[in-house]
């Protein structure tokens, strides 16, 4: 049986572990419900490099045995994506290897994301969900943001104050 998300811990991501953390990705993906061709050609855009190390706030979720279980990564939201007047961080993706799903991972890392938010001066989280994730983040209280213009805002999006 595996370890429950209590004994998991969330840390910083560190440069040596990007093949381990593309890997959980990678898995993650694979398990949504898109055509293998869509999932292979945008698999690529999905992988973390050095040089997002640099530029978003990654993080890991990593047993009790050291290994990485999820990541999630977030950096400050563009102005347009928010709610009018808000100042918020964008969640890039929850990832959580689907072996260990539905074990309180994805809900530790969405909870690492918040705690960033608020301990940062942010008014709140804004997710741009993939849809097979709609129901993780509306059950854990993000509100669905309005689609007010389709040629710009993306779909599925999530808002959630501080």
């Amino acid at each position: 049986m595996d370890a429950p998300a209590s004994v998991v811990r969330i840390r910083p991501a560190q440069a040596g572990e990007l093949a381990a953390i593309n890997g959980v990705i990678e898995r993650a993906l694979m398990a949504w419900q898109l055509p293998e061709r869509v999932k292979r050609l945008v698999l690529p855009s999905y992988r973390y490099g050095e040089h997002d190390l640099a530029f978003l706030h990654i993080v890991v979720a990593e047993d009790a045995m050291h290994q990485i279980a999820g990541v999630a990564a977030w950096e400050e939201a563009e102005a347009h994506d928010l709610p009018q007047g808000r100042r918020g961080l964008l969640l890039h993706g929850i990832y959580v290897d689907p072996a260990r799903q539905r074990q309180g991972i994805g809900g530790r890392l969405l909870e690492a994301a918040r705690a960033a938010a608020s301990s940062g001066g942010f008014d709140g989280l804004l997710v741009k969900a993939q849809a097979d994730a709609n129901g993780f983040f509306a059950a854990r209280g993000m509100n669905r943001l309005p689609v007010e213009d389709a040629d710009r805002d993306y779909p599925h999006r999530y808002w959630q104050p501080v």
